[in-house]
């Protein structure tokens, strides 16, 4: 593969930045990625494709920034090779490619995510609001180095723990771009799966298990019993023992659904993640966790492309930085916040008139469909009993199919698509109809 070096990209008059290369192949997108330094000891990693439509200059189509969940998931990695960017992870063209119909800004956050690396352990986030701030220093950045960027509507799309960030990072830049700091056309924000409401995913467990014939009597009583203490111990602000509780809560469902994947119902795992998980013993109570819900997603596959080919094509990376290395590191950092619900946040985002879309994959466990309807109905916005009052339109693929691929309820700016046939990794599960809904929350007609 040959790599054309262009001019640096400046992106801190102040400082140094590591600076990426443009690529223009026939078999690829047009690219730029690189390095922002977001506080003295954390750098934050952004990998930029440009839209790739044959009729449209990618001028005409919005801008999304994808954001993956964890914490300590590699949107770079996972959200790039397994989900929407333009390769696979056999690096073979991914018909469903979200290029089609919008440039994709992926970011490894928070810092010690993927590519992205701290140089001091205390200087890796502990909670939402450090998350928010770093984020906020990389699309200053952004934004003021790409100023072709500025004017094009940009979305923040999300998965999992991604949206929890996903909504704080949106209400803070909106405050930014009232406050003239950033200057970027941010219309929206997609939370996909997202893990906005811990306590009501875990409460929805039992009777989503139990409906789709996955616990008989007595291990809804166990998984109830086991989500029970969960809410006593958030209700006494004890959010690290939730934490903690929430795993045994996980335990006790491996055991009496036969280990039923989180991730899809109807999914074998193809790897055995609780033989992963049982590795993790109590002295590093976390360790379970992480192996559980971040280090699978890193399959050694895809990790052997981000620390091989993918890692010589980016030509950056500095030596000491390992691809994922420090993603145990992130995810343990955040066991305080892991707990807390972001609701609240997405009231304000409403409130502030910003468009917001909840998607969700009908065969997740982690976060079940009726979790997110159950935090939904939380919330405060004034016109949400309008919202409730609305009849759901099925959505088909294309105009020529006949099988209803999702269902669709929208009222002012909250949307919310219930999605058929994909787990919690909707992208991956179901592309078509992933796409057809970027298309519709980004108000393009085809």
């Amino acid at each position: 593969m040959l790599l054309k070096r262009h001019h640096p990209i400046v992106l801190f008059s102040l400082v140094t930045l590591s600076f990426g290369w443009y690529i223009k192949e026939p078999k690829e997108p047009k690219q730029a990625w690189g390095y922002v330094p977001v506080r003295s000891n954390a750098s934050m990693f952004w990998w930029l494709y440009y839209a790739d439509n044959p009729t449209q200059n990618f001028t005409q189509l919005p801008l999304i920034m994808w954001l993956q969940g964890g914490p300590g998931a590699s949107g770079c990695g996972y959200g790039n090779f397994e989900e929407i960017g333009p390769l696979d992870s056999d690096l073979k063209p991914r018909r469903t490619t979200w290029l089609q119909a919008a440039s994709v800004l992926f970011v490894d956050n928070p810092v010690g995510t993927g590519y992205s690396y701290v140089n001091d352990t205390l200087a890796y986030a502990t909670d939402l609001c450090t998350v928010t701030s770093d984020m906020m220093v990389l699309l200053r950045e952004f934004f003021n180095s790409r100023t072709e960027f500025q004017t094009i509507p940009f979305y923040i799309f999300s998965e999992s723990y991604g949206g929890k960030m996903a909504a704080a990072i949106a209400l803070e830049l909106h405050k930014a771009i009232e406050a003239r700091t950033i200057k970027c056309n941010f219309l929206g924000v997609a939370l996909g799966d997202s893990w906005i409401s811990p306590l009501d995913s875990v409460i929805s467990w039992g009777p989503y298990l139990y409906s789709t014939s996955y616990l008989d009597d007595k291990g809804l009583k166990e998984v109830t019993t086991a989500a029970k203490k969960i809410l006593d111990a958030m209700h006494k602000r004890e959010f690290k023992l939730a934490t903690l509780l929430w795993s045994k809560a996980e335990d006790i469902i491996e055991e009496n659904t036969n280990g039923v994947n989180f991730y899809n119902i109807l999914t074998r795992h193809t790897s055995s993640v609780t033989a992963l998980a049982s590795v993790a013993s109590e002295t590093v109570p976390f360790l379970k966790l992480f192996q559980r819900h971040v280090k699978h997603q890193s399959k050694d596959k895809l990790s052997d492309l981000m620390n091989g080919s993918i890692r010589k094509k980016l030509k950056i990376i500095p030596d000491h930085v390992k691809w994922g290395g420090q993603s145990q590191d992130v995810f343990m950092n955040m066991a305080e916040d892991f707990m807390k619900h972001a609701i609240d946040i997405v009231d304000d985002l409403l409130e502030a008139n910003i468009s917001v879309t909840v998607y969700n994959g009908q065969l997740d466990l982690i976060v079940c469909t009726i979790g997110q309807e159950a935090w939904l109905r939380k919330l405060k916005w004034p016109k949400m009993k309008q919202f409730s009052a609305q009849k759901w339109k099925p959505l088909y693929v294309g105009s020529a199919s006949t099988e209803t691929a999702a269902f669709h309820k929208s009222y002012d700016n909250l949307d919310f698509f219930w999605i058929l046939k994909a787990g919690h990794m909707v992208p991956a599960d179901q592309g078509d109809m992933a796409l057809k809904m970027v298309r519709m929350v980004t108000h393009q007609s085809h």
